[in-house]
């Protein structure tokens, strides 16, 4: 990468598997200070195991991103112990029970919105304010979805949360950019994550089904998308903000 992460510190929540724990692994190649911030902590030392393989430094948090208190005391944490929070990569997010808008349970609408879409903002309001604190600049990018692009019959609190995440993405990356703080958002298709083999396994629908949304003929991997949100994090990327990557094989542009 063009420029790279060296020394800088990187908060990351939902970095225990998947497309979280693939930016982790991306980041510390890169040479960044990691701080994993989660609420499952025996993936999350898996994670920080092969972050400490690569030579890179980390440590995890445990947080819940849908509680204000928690997410505050993890940006505080990072502020004391690593000194500073350069970039934040907020992935925390849930796929939600699967079900059309008049059969949407008002349970499961709130906590996909609480987790997908409040904790985002939450992480948001902290880091930046945090970034402000030591004179600007930074960056942040945000978990949406192709689903925060289009529409998806049956999807209808994933789809709400991850449309609130590239609404929160625009908004803050427009607040402050005359701070240095640039804010995106990457908009994964379907990545071979544990959260998608229990989608497909929720539906009933074969993998095939899944694959042939893709034009490119087969899942995402969680590197791929670990790659794209390393390159946004970093310097490389420094005329960058306000932007929902699609990293999609394809899938909105049909």
């Amino acid at each position: 990468m063009a420029d790279s992460l060296d020394g800088r510190v990187v908060m990351i929540t939902g970095g225990s598997t998947g497309i979280g724990r693939a930016a982790a692994l991306c980041c510390a190649r890169e040479g960044a200070r990691l701080v994993i911030a989660d609420i499952d902590e025996a993936e999350a030392a898996n994670t920080l195991d092969q972050v400490k393989t690569a030579g890179a430094e980390g440590r995890f948090v445990r947080c819940d991103v849908s509680q204000g208190d928690q997410v505050r005391a993890v940006v505080a944490s990072v502020a004391e112990h690593e000194g500073r929070l350069d970039a934040a990569f907020n992935n925390a997010g849930i796929e939600s029970d699967w079900a059309s808008t008049t059969r949407c349970t008002e349970e499961n609408f709130d906590r996909t919105i609480a987790i997908n879409l409040k904790g985002v903002w939450l992480c948001m309001r902290d880091q930046i304010a945090q970034m402000l604190r030591q004179g600007g600049g930074g960056s942040i990018v945000n978990t949406a979805s192709v689903a925060g692009l289009v529409g998806s019959r049956g999807g209808c609190a994933y789809v709400a949360s991850k449309h609130g995440v590239v609404g929160l993405t625009k908004t803050a990356a427009l607040e402050f950019a005359p701070k240095g703080v640039r804010v995106n958002a990457v908009c994964p298709g379907v990545i071979e994550t544990p959260m998608v083999e229990r989608m497909i396994e929720s539906t009933k629908l074969e993998r095939e089904a899944f694959e042939r949304q893709e034009p490119i003929g087969r899942l995402g991997q969680p590197r791929e998308i670990g790659e794209a949100v390393t390159w946004l994090l970093s310097d490389a990327s420094s005329f960058v903000t306000g932007v929902a990557m699609p990293v999609d094989g394809g899938f909105v542009a049909v």
